[in-house]
């Protein structure tokens, strides 16, 4: 994937009625590498990295480039919502198009969290690049994927096959979330 082109980037925090979506901090790395190491969140993402592989590699700021941002609840890190250019591999449909990409901790699945924060990060992306549509890729058997999918406003484009899975592309037009998803 690429970045986003021209954005201002860090943007402002951004506020939603319980969360907050910001640029990495190195108070954040702990959480990184829970994020990334937990076979939990990725179940349905080729599994998790190990560890000491992780505590070894990670910077001191991890994740930090426009486009990722922290999803911080009660001023602790739950999730990472991510927006770049979504490339030709394995997806031609979406090739040059934002896509839209979150990971958030196993507790705080079933909150509302993940919707919360893509809403937020979809009115953002709706503010600095007006008119983009913008895509999300999920594997069809992450039923909870597939959901808030849905709930934002996105329609399937194609189903294809990658990672040894059943893929699913969705694709969002541009303009204001449907009311579900708030």
């Amino acid at each position: 994937m690429d970045d986003l082109g021209p954005v201002p980037w860090p943007p402002a925090p951004i506020g939603t009625a319980r969360l907050r979506l910001r640029p990495s901090e190195a108070r954040d790395r702990a959480a990184f590498v829970e994020l990334l190491s937990s076979p939990e969140v990725h179940t349905y993402l080729g599994g998790p990295r190990p560890r000491d592989e992780l505590e070894r590699e990670l910077p001191d700021v991890p994740e930090r480039w426009p486009g990722s941002f922290v999803v911080e609840r009660d001023g602790v890190m739950v999730g990472q919502v991510l927006l770049r250019r979504a490339t030709r591999r394995h997806r031609p449909a979406a090739a040059g198009k934002v896509e839209l990409g979150y990971l958030f901790l196993a507790w705080v699945w079933g909150s509302g969290c993940a919707a919360e924060a893509c809403a937020a990060a979809l009115d953002w992306v709706e503010g600095v690049l007006p008119g983009e549509p913008v895509v999300l890729a999920t594997r069809t058997a992450n039923a909870a994927s597939m959901r808030l999918a849905a709930k934002l406003g996105f329609t399937e484009v194609e189903r294809f096959r990658a990672w040894d899975a059943d893929q699913w592309l969705g694709l969002r037009a541009p303009g204001p979330l449907p009311d579900r998803a708030r």
